[in-house]
């Protein structure tokens, strides 16, 4: 199972990154030009958080039940956090996957509840920008080209 969800996890990983230049996209044009709000700019940045969910989703499932990076990260967390590699997968990826998944939905939940257009795209932009940073810095670029 878990060469599966790996092979799954890193294929999301490509549509993650795909939903969120789109919303990006959607979101600096609508500052940029002055556009007002559309529904495909609410369906850009809900595909980017149902996408980036699906992902934590196999994140967690890989996280807790399946890799076998995190069962020895639970038997001795102190040995774990001195090697950098176990360290990234059993703290640093989860944690800053986690956050950039919350600043989605910020984003996501502010320009929804923003009455005015310029407002809402610059919200988003802000909000999508800042997690898809977070999400490029915790790729583990070595793996997700392996496909």
């Amino acid at each position: 199972m878990y060469p599966v969800l790996i092979k799954i996890h890193q294929i999301l990983s490509w549509l993650v990154l795909l939903a969120a230049a789109y919303a990006m996209y959607r979101s600096w044009k609508g500052v940029i030009f002055k556009k007002q709000w559309f529904i495909v700019d609410t369906r850009a940045g809900l595909w980017f958080s149902v996408l980036v969910d699906v992902q934590i989703g196999t994140g967690l499932l890989l996280y807790v039940v399946y890799s076998p990076v995190t069962r020895i990260v639970f038997t001795n967390m102190k040995a774990a956090m001195a090697d950098a590699p176990v360290r990234f997968y059993a703290v640093e990826h989860i944690l800053v996957m986690l956050i950039a998944a919350i600043l989605v939905h910020i984003g996501r939940a502010k320009a929804r509840n923003t009455q005015f257009a310029a407002r809402k795209h610059r919200i988003s932009a802000f909000f999508y920008m800042l997690a898809t940073a977070l999400i490029l810095t915790r790729i583990p670029w070595e793996r997700i080209f392996t496909l």
